[in-house]
This record gives structure tokens, C-alpha cells and sequence, in this order.
């Protein structure tokens, strides 16, 4: 059994003025629900043998703050490959994970992680609707595979059992507030 859980990263600032997508910060926000988020995993016992993420400065801000709600740092692997990856990209780097690490955090963007997780889980499933209709900004979605090793995923393969937006946590995260 292998257990994938994805995090988008959270709301950045495009107020910043950078040069590169790439570097953007988070914004207020974002930072507030990263923490949230962070707090949260720690509460349902989250545990990772390997963090994969992007190297966008986004989503190393996330972790920052994931891991101090967490009360702990997340140590993960920067993937350049991951930064805005296809979803053929990501099931790449998903059939490459090691095969002692049977709960795996990958920690990206969107459209990316959305695609992924509807190619994998199969229809249907109010959970599935949910991530079909949005899946926003610092939100986990884990997955359950019923595999031996991590090359074996496949689209239809998954069990969505959890998808967590900000705004479960915390209704002023959500979309209608600054």
C-alpha cells in the first residue's frame, strides 16, 4: 500500500512585482493557510518518508509555513521538473519515488495537481467532484494505492480519501475574503 498526498501551494502575491513567475511570494493570505494547513496535518498524524516539491519560491515559502504549523520541518527534495509540470511530468516523478517510502508528500502548482489527481482516481466519488470543480490554493488531496512499488501507478489506480481546502479549516480563508 502506498499513500500519495499532493499540496498545492499557497496564494501568492501578484502584487509583487518580479520578474519571474517563478519567484513570486506568498501573499497575507496564503501564508495564514499554509500554517493552517500545516497545523492540520499534524492533527490527523500525517507522516512522510520523502517530500518532493518545486523550487518556485511559492512553494518553498509553503513549506516554510506548513512546517511551523507542522512543528517541524517537511526536508523536502527540490524537483526542478515539477515547477508547472504536465501531468505526464508528474506521473514521471511519481513512478520515480523510492520504493522504502510508502507515504510520499509532493508539494506543487496547478493545473498540474488537479489533472493528476482526476487522471488517477477513478469517476465518481463525491471527494473526486470536489477536486473536478476546484482545487485551490494550499489544498492537500491524498491518495491510497493498492501497489507494491510507486512504477505501478496508473491512471484509475487511486482511492481519494481526503481533499482539504483552506477554507474547511478556517471559512476566512476562503475565496470571498481578502
Amino acid at each position: 500500500m502506498k499513500t500519495l498526498t499532493l499540496l498545492r501551494h499557497a496564494k501568492s502575491g501578484w502584487d509583487d512585482p518580479v520578474a519571474r513567475d517563478f519567484d513570486r511570494p506568498l501573499n497575507p493570505k496564503g501564508q495564514r493557510a499554509a500554517a493552517m494547513v500545516g497545523r492540520h496535518m499534524k492533527s490527523l498524524g500525517l507522516a512522510f518518508e520523502r517530500v518532493v516539491a518545486s523550487p518556485a519560491v511559492r512553494v518553498v515559502e509553503t513549506l516554510d509555513h506548513v512546517g511551523q504549523g507542522y512543528g517541524g520541518d517537511l526536508a523536502p527534495a527540490w524537483d526542478q521538473r515539477i515547477y508547472l509540470a504536465s501531468t505526464a511530468t508528474l506521473l514521471d516523478v511519481v513512478h520515480g519515488l523510492p520504493e522504502g517510502a510508502d507515504h510520499v508528500l509532493l508539494v506543487g502548482h496547478n493545473p498540474g495537481l488537479e489533472e493528476l489527481v482526476l487522471l488517477l482516481v477513478p469517476d465518481g466519488g463525491a471527494l473526486r467532484d470536489e477536486v473536478e470543480i476546484k482545487f485551490p490554493t494550499a489544498t492537500l488531496a491524498e491518495m491510497t494505492f493498492d501497489i507494491a512499488g510507486w512504477e505501478e501507478v496508473k491512471a484509475g489506480s487511486a482511492t481519494l480519501v481526503r481533499f482539504v481546502r483552506p477554507r474547511d479549516l478556517d471559512p476566512s480563508l476562503g475565496p470571498d475574503t481578502p
